[in-house]
């Protein structure tokens, strides 16, 4: 196996679900993606806010990161190898394809490394995706073969950031401007103040974008 076709795999076991095999048939689901160091227990917490159409799938990433887990490692704060990244986002494809109840559509809400996972998958398989919800992320630099595609169905995109935000660099966020407009619907949101995590304000702003997504 080249480098180029590297699976990072799911722990399928890890995985956090707000309802059980019976209850997610015929309905859409909601992939819950975590940030560096963290932990598939994390975004889960916002559940009792999210709108209850969904079903909610936390997933853990496969790479250990000191006391939590990583989809990718550092290398370059804001632009990670194009391999590793695509390495964890097949392994997120595969485990919804070995999924026994398939949903009625997949949404993906991601934040920091987790949001530039979001996009990623939007790019590696642009038919599968609804919609993407990134948080202080960013997306991956250079070309993938489903940009082209993706540029045609422009799905809705929520991308939320602060102003204060140390972690992600300018040239980051600078590539994801100059990206999404042409790759999705986009909803942007910058928080003044806010730094790298979650504000009240921008979580009012997630339910009301996902609450448009699932009123279709």
């Amino acid at each position: 196996m080249t480098n180029s076709e590297r699976t990072e795999m799911i722990d399928a076991e890890a995985v956090l679900w707000s309802a059980g095999a019976a209850d997610r048939v015929g309905r859409p689901l909601l992939l819950i993606l975590h940030g560096f160091g963290s932990h598939e227990g994390d975004l889960f917490s916002l559940a009792p806010h999210l709108p209850l159409q969904p079903v909610l799938a936390a997933l853990r990433a496969p790479l250990a990161a000191g006391a939590g887990w990583a989809w990718f490692p550092i290398s370059e704060p804001g632009n990670p190898d194009t391999d590793a990244i695509d390495a964890a986002a097949r392994g997120v494809l595969d485990w919804l394809d070995a999924q026994d109840v398939q949903p009625s559509s997949v949404g993906v809400l991601g934040f920091s490394q987790g949001g530039a996972m979001a996009l990623q998958l939007l790019r590696l398989a642009p038919e599968r995706f609804s919609f993407a919800v990134q948080l202080s992320g960013f997306v991956g630099s250079g070309e993938r073969e489903g940009d082209a595609r993706l540029a045609e169905l422009a799905p809705p995109v929520f991308w939320g950031r602060g102003t204060a935000d140390p972690v992600i660099p300018a040239s980051a966020v600078d590539r994801t401007q100059a990206w999404l407009p042409s790759h999705s619907q986009l909803t942007e949101r910058i928080y003044e103040g806010m730094p790298h995590s979650i504000s009240q304000a921008e979580l009012g702003d997630i339910v009301a974008f996902l609450r448009e997504q699932y009123a279709a």
